[in-house]
C-alpha cells in the first residue's frame, strides 16, 4: 500500500492552489534562497539573506548586495568581468601615453 500523502516541501502552506508550474518554479527559488552560500570575502559558505538584495556571512559578518534570491546574478558576473577588463585598458592607455611622451 502506498503513502498517503506527498512531501511537497516548501509549498505546503499553498496547498492545491496556484498550479503545479508555479509552485515547482517557487520550490526552485525557495531552495535556492535557503541554502548557505559562499561568501566572497572569507569564503566559507556561510551565507545568508537579509532581505531582498542585501545579503551577510554568518562568520566574518560582511554585509553585500546581491541578487533578490541568490548572492551572484549573472548579469552581476558578467558586469564585473566588464568592469575588470576597462581598469585593465585604462592601465594600458596610461602607459602608453606616459612611453610616447618621453
Amino acid at each position: 500500500m502506498g503513502k498517503g500523502t506527498k512531501k511537497v516541501g516548501p509549498t505546503r502552506g499553498l496547498g492545491p492552489r496556484y498550479g503545479a508550474t508555479v509552485r515547482k518554479r517557487y520550490v526552485k527559488i525557495v531552495t535556492e534562497m535557503k541554502k548557505d552560500h559562499k561568501c566572497p570575502q572569507c569564503g566559507l559558505p556561510r551565507v545568508k539573506r537579509i532581505s531582498v538584495g542585501l545579503w551577510k556571512c554568518k562568520k566574518c559578518g560582511y554585509t553585500f548586495t546581491g541578487g533578490a534570491y541568490t548572492p551572484t546574478t549573472k548579469l552581476g558576473i558578467v558586469a564585473k568581468r566588464v568592469a575588470k577588463g576597462a581598469a585593465i585598458e585604462e592601465v594600458e592607455a596610461t602607459t602608453s601615453t606616459t612611453a610616447e611622451e618621453e
